[in-house]
């Protein structure tokens, strides 16, 4: 411990001999009791008024926030915060990964941290439940794996959001998707089609998934099931969140996934949203699409959109045996499209597939791709020659120098079933907003 940890510790422990547990108190109390314990601790020494400001935000964090971490989740810029131990604390800030200079003063600090963080999530993190899932107050994600399970002593990655949700048109503004792609997918939604989102680690599918709600009708009763609660639907009046429930310490009282499930089929929904399918609680899923709460959305994670339909069905069979062909057709019952994102190595993140799910044929599923993100070098611009072209090159060239991928989605085939959008209304308007699309260009 180095000596401005010493004075922190020491001005720390002089503080709580004065704190009055019996009551709430205050945060400019627990500030100038901050102040007199440094007056007292440091009276023989000098101190710099920029090192005096450091020491007591950092004891006042250490008292009254998150400690070290304090500042790193404050700072809309971090995306991901990974602790390896608790002195190796790195971060995540524009796509790439740096460690930060901090470190919590003690092992001990650092558990307490961290049991901090999973009893206000009313979950339970020892060595019978080594692993856990939790959330901040703010909906960031939170996963920790303790020591021995974490062999270099306990890890844990804390998953931001933004304090305010990204819109769809925020997508759009950041390249995720063109306006005139998402004017299509807000008729679907609207018109009620079942709707799985894939992608990686880090895709943003729950981002996405939050800005796809944003055009599910106000009037609507929804039910979001999650293992930990991330997605704000603000738009939805009628809305019931189920979280899942971990087993207590005889491993027993759990409340899992496929149970919430089960049980939102009887709080008479209009839509089931699932945050996201990992295992056999896919069947569940499956089946609840299909019986007739249409426009449904769930994600999932997957290398491409049919990769997508092949996880679904090893998910199913991890907890069930069933014919593979009835399974298939459960699939391509429940399901009608596939939005696949992916992230770019500029660490854009894009919609890079939509596929259509259409049925099944000799036992094997049907998709068609209805868009495909394109990069630029492997498909000339539909426009280019309506440009000028020293000016075209100029501006990929500025583009290149920084890094950024260059592309476009490309419509592949026309969308097949329309049955929803003509029961809705909404076909004619669809078929319009195709019209008015052929020859532009997206995405750049």
């Amino acid at each position: 411990m180095d000596r401005e940890e010493e004075l922190a510790q020491q001005i720390e422990n002089e503080v709580l001999q004065n704190l009055d547990f019996s009551r709430e108190i205050p945060d400019v109390e627990v500030y100038a009791l901050i102040e007199e314990a440094m007056q007292k601790v440091c009276c023989q020494q000098h101190l710099p008024l920029r090192d005096k400001l450091s020491l007591r935000t950092e004891v006042f964090h250490s008292m009254r926030g998150m400690d070290v971490l304090t500042p790193l989740l404050e700072d809309d810029t971090i995306t991901e915060i990974m602790v390896n131990g608790y002195d190796s604390i790195f971060i995540e800030r524009d796509g790439q990964l740096v460690k930060a200079p901090l470190r919590f003063r003690s092992v001990e600090k650092y558990h307490t941290i961290v049991q901090q963080i999973v009893a206000d999530s009313n979950r339970v993190v020892n060595e019978s439940t080594p692993i856990v899932d939790a959330r901040l107050s703010d909906g960031s994600r939170v996963n920790v794996v303790l020591s021995p399970i974490s062999l270099g002593g306990t890890a844990m990655t804390i998953r931001k959001f933004p304090k305010e949700a990204l819109t769809m048109e925020k997508l759009i503004t950041l390249h995720s998707l063109p306006a005139e792609v998402a004017g299509l997918l807000e008729l679907l939604v609207k018109s009620g089609y079942n709707i799985l989102i894939s992608g990686g680690t880090g895709s943003g599918k729950t981002t996405f998934l939050n800005a796809l709600s944003e055009y599910i009708p106000s009037s609507q009763r929804i039910i979001t099931i999650e293992d930990s609660a991330e997605l704000q639907l603000h738009n939805i009046s009628n809305l019931v969140r189920l979280e899942v429930r971990n087993a207590n310490v005889e491993g027993k009282n759990a409340i899992t996934i496929r149970d919430l499930i089960r049980s939102s089929l009887r709080m008479r929904p209009d839509r089931i949203i699932v945050g996201e399918v990992r295992g056999e609680e896919a069947l569940d899923m499956l089946q609840a699409l299909n019986t007739g709460h249409d426009g449904s959305i769930s994600t999932g994670h997957a290398n491409s959109a049919r990769d997508m339909l092949s996880r679904l069905e090893t998910m199913v069979l991890m907890g069930f045996s069933m014919p593979i062909p009835a399974l298939r057709r459960q699939i391509a019952s429940a399901l009608e499209l596939v939005i696949h994102l992916g992230r770019l190595r500029d660490h854009s993140r894009r919609v890079m597939e939509i596929t259509e799910v259409l049925g099944v044929e000799q036992d094997e599923i049907v998709c068609q791709t209805w868009y495909e993100f394109v990069e630029r070098r492997e498909k000339e611009n539909v426009r280019e020659e309506n440009l000028n072209r020293e000016e075209n090159l100029n501006r990929e060239e500025g583009n290149r120098k920084r890094g950024e991928v260059m592309g476009h989605l490309v419509q592949k085939n026309s969308l097949k079933q329309v049955m929803k959008l003509k029961e809705a209304g909404y076909y004619e308007e669809f078929c319009s907003r195709i019209e008015e699309m052929k020859g532009e260009e997206y995405g750049l």
